[in-house]
This record gives C-alpha cells, structure tokens and sequence, in this order.
C-alpha cells in the first residue's frame, strides 16, 4: 500500500535528495522547498531510514485539511485513527510549526493537537497516553499555514543526521547529513582520491568513508517506526542483516586522506573514525594545509574551512584565502577544489575563477559550496 511522505533536508539539498529516495525505491519524489515529497509503502520507510545519507526525518503524512481555527484543528486530529498507528501505552511529544497560521500561538495550537490525539486514544482503548518531551516512543508534528494543517508522524525518532558515530555533536559546525550532501554534488565516487585538509572532527572524511564502505549510515541506531503498530521485526532484521553483508573492507592502500593544523582536531577525527569503524579507510595526519603536498595526481578536495565572526579572524582569513589558491595552483594541478564555507569573500579573495557557485544553508547560515577545477593554476572543463 503506497503513502505519502515528506522528507526534510538541508536547505539546497533537495535535488540530491530526491534522486536518492528515488534510488531506495520512492514513488513520485518531488524536491520542494525544505526538502521532498514523496509515496512510498511501509518497507520504503524501513529502508530510507536505514539507508538516507541526505535526509532529516522521513514523516509519514496522517492527515491533511482546511484549518483556520483550533476547532478545525482539533477535529482535524481528533478523526485521525491513532490506535490503527501505535499503542495508547507509548509515551508521545507533539511539535507544531507554523507560516502565516491564523492561531493565536504556536504553544495554544501544540496543545489542541496533543489534545485530540490523547481524547481520541482514550475515546477507542480507554487509555490515554503519558507526554515525553525528551525521549518519547512516538512523535506527532503538525505543519499549519494559513488555511491548512498537514499531520505527520515521525517514523526516524531522533533526526536522521545522529548517525551515532560522533562524539562532539554539540561542538562539530558541520551535521553529518549536509556533509553526505556536499559529497554528492562534488560527483565524488568510490575508489577516486579524496582529500579533506581542514578536516575539524572529520565529518566529511567519515561521510566519504562510509560512502567507500557502502555502509548504511542507520546501522547503528534505533528508530521512531520500531513503536509503531505495524512494525514487522523479522523484516527488519532481515534488511538490516542484508546491509550488513555487503559491506565493504579498506582498501590495501588508502585513498581517502585527511589533515588539519590542529592535533586535538586530528585526535577527535580519528576517535570518531575509529566509533563509526570506518578508520581503515581513511588515513589522517596533522598538517597545514599550505604546507602539505596533494596526496594523489588528481582528486576531489572538499573542505569547510573555519570563518571568523570576530573581526581579528575575519581578518586573518582574508590573508589566509590568496595562499590557499596558490596552493591549489602550485600543488593540486588535476584535481577539483570545492570549499563550503559561510565567508562569501572566499570567492574573489582566493584569487581563482569560481566555475560554480551552489547555495546551501547550514542551519541558518547562509552557506556556497564554491568549486575550483584546477589544471596547473586553470579551470579544468567540468566534468
């Protein structure tokens, strides 16, 4: 039986995104602002959970209608056969979220959705469900705009970008889906060399390393659609155990390479290798990247290097850009240079033409990824 969904992304992602679901078996997958629309059935939603490098959440839309007042609203969920879904006994955490809604507030409107899912559980089972805001079995979100209400229910649990490998999360600038979103729409593939020279923690060397592995990023962690009635955990194992044996060993030699100038950052980026067992991919060293050599001939060098918001950094950066494209120039001849960076001087102070510009946001950000084909200091044709 074919639903529909919606899976959010980072912002610029939504293309890569849609070919990806497309490729797990989505139905339709529509990039809309925000993320994707697509049908799919109830393996699909196993699989794209498992399997997304590029998506947030994958919600399974309940219910849609008119809704321009807490009645409307109220109704709208209260129609909504829950028991069908889950179980009045999982704990429950309703999120709402808002473009020109008609109601009075946000948090008045969170609590008539919570209302009529729990009115309407203890209407049929005679058990109305216990609220967990911080870890909870099932998430109800609801979408208002200024005539409808969209209800989804959260099949991921935690967001999909938590892959569970990461032991800096509250501290990494960069989540581990829009790193797997850069390498996509750099046109990197396995077994090409790839180079990371300001890698941080290492979230985009762990990302290409997982790719390099064909590792599914959700192997090591639990998801929403595991409390949800119609969960079938034989066919979970199953799917599970399929990716799991088609994982693929390090090469002999290593052709995925990471640096950074900085020995805790290397430090943390080879603990968080080693914790999503990908570190035999990847060899990693201290080193500025002015001053150390390419690794292959050619490659595909992907970075985000660090941008200042004190204006001494700010500064500093602005000297820092015109070595680096002499770098490129003197040491990188056939590769291609893609930095992702919230510092839109980088294009002009980096002294090279940009062959392409493509918007991102990170978070709120406003971000590029800038892309620098390089043929001994000359744009290289695009592949």
């Amino acid at each position: 039986m074919s639903e529909r969904f919606f899976a959010p992304c980072p912002r610029g992602l939504e293309t890569a995104l849609a070919r990806e679901l497309t490729a797990l078996g989505a139905l339709e997958a529509t990039p809309t602002d925000g993320g994707v629309a697509l049908a799919g059935g109830l393996e699909f939603v196993m699989r794209a959970n498992l399997e997304s490098r590029l998506a947030s959440r994958i919600l399974w839309r309940i219910a849609s209608g008119p809704c321009t007042d807490e009645h409307a609203l109220y109704a709208l969920v209260h129609d909504v056969d829950w028991a069908r879904h889950f179980a009045p006994t999982r704990t429950l955490r309703v999120d709402v979220t808002a473009t020109r809604s008609p109601l009075p507030s946000l948090e008045f409107a969170t609590l008539r959705v919570k209302d009529a899912v729990c009115d309407r559980l203890r209407k049929d089972r005679g058990v109305r469900p216990s609220i967990d805001k911080r870890t909870p079995d099932v998430r109800v979100l609801a979408y208002l705009d200024a005539r409808t209400a969209t209800i989804y229910l959260d099949t991921s649990g935690e967001p999909l970008f938590k892959r569970g490998y990461r032991r800096d999360a509250d501290m990494a600038p960069l989540r581990e889906n829009l790193a797997a979103g850069l390498l996509a729409l750099t046109g990197w593939t396995p077994g090409e060399p790839f180079l990371d020279p300001m890698c941080g923690s290492g979230t985009i060397a762990i990302e290409a390393a997982l790719v390099a592995a064909d590792r599914a990023p959700g192997l090591a962690r639990t998801f929403g659609f595991q409390k949800l009635a119609w969960f079938d955990g034989p066919s979970w194992q199953r799917m599970k155990q399929s990716a799991r044996d088609r994982i693929r060993g390090a090469p002999q030699a290593p052709t995925l390479f990471a640096s950074d100038i900085a020995a805790g950052a290397v430090a943390q980026a080879q603990a968080n290798l080693r914790a999503a067992q990908v570190d035999a991919f990847v060899r990693v060293e201290q080193a500025d990247f002015v001053e150390r050599d390419a690794p292959a001939t050619s490659g595909v060098l992907l970075t985000n290097p660090p941008y200042g918001v004190r204006l001494a950094d700010q500064e500093e950066l602005a000297r820092q850009y015109p070595r680096w494209g002499d770098v490129l120039k003197q040491r990188y001849a056939g590769w291609t240079a893609h930095f992702f960076t919230g510092d839109l001087r980088l294009a002009k102070l980096i002294h090279l033409k940009v062959a392409r510009k493509t918007p991102l946001m990170n978070g709120a950000l406003d971000c590029r990824l800038f892309t620098f084909p390089m043929v001994a200091g000359r744009l290289a044709p695009m592949r």
